[in-house]
């Protein structure tokens, strides 16, 4: 038994180190800035192009209490919108996600060996904190290596959204619209269905946030039901 317990801890110890180091890269990338380079370099897209979509009929204006539109290059804005739509995006998947369990829907078989996807809990966290430790690492990899090499290919394979490419673009193959719903659509069709996105997005991390805060703190969150 002490045995079983003590590999046991070391296998949860060393998940711990793996989620943590994935974290503190992770956090690295997306809150580090783009550093300013000395070569000079051209972007299609200027601040004001980049903040001219999507509307603004919801306020009438660029809602930008903090004044975060105003720092740095058009690099910058180019680098901020990216990372927009990218936590737009998760926060939809999130979103969908937390729901459907909240529901009771869950995938056939098993999690993991002995786990069955029926015994996890309804509530979303959890739910989370019923996913072994290793299923929690092997999410943070796959998670990491979309992340690296979506910035490989856009170096490599495309044009980079700090370079001149369109801010929020997937360069990872198959991953992002695999069915090929955006072929044949027009300039116009796209730009309108990126505009979308952005707001439904922005909405996803409201609501992911209401989500959170009412798991954690419970009554937080007005007429939020607990889920």
């Amino acid at each position: 038994f002490l045995r079983k317990e003590a590999k046991h801890f070391s296998i949860k110890r060393l998940t711990m180190k793996i989620a943590a180091l994935l974290l503190t890269v992770g956090s690295a990338v997306a809150f580090t800035g783009p550093k300013a380079s000395s070569v000079k370099t051209s972007i299609s897209a200027t601040k004001d192009e980049i903040l001219s979509s999507p509307n603004t009929i919801e306020f009438g204006k660029i809602w930008d209490p903090l004044g975060l539109s105003e720092l740095g290059s058009d690099e910058t804005i180019a680098w901020f919108r990216h990372s927009e739509v990218k936590h737009g995006r998760v926060c939809m998947a999130a979103f969908v996600g937390w729901w459907a369990v909240a529901a009771g829907s869950h995938f056939p078989g098993q999690l993991s060996y002995g786990v069955d996807f029926e015994s996890l809990p309804t509530k979303g966290l959890e739910a989370w904190d019923a996913v072994p430790g290793w299923g929690k690492a092997q999410m943070l990899i796959f998670a990491g290596l979309i992340e690296f090499h979506d910035e490989l290919f856009a170096s490599t394979r495309g044009t980079h959204y700090m370079r001149g490419g369109t801010p929020g673009k997937n360069h990872v193959p198959g991953l992002y619209d695999p069915l090929g719903f955006a072929n044949g659509k027009s300039d116009e069709a796209k730009a309108r269905g990126r505009d979308v996105e952005i707001k439904n997005g922005r909405l996803a991390m409201i609501g992911m946030a209401g989500l959170y805060c009412a798991s954690v703190i419970p009554g937080s969150v007005p007429l939020q039901p607990d889920c």
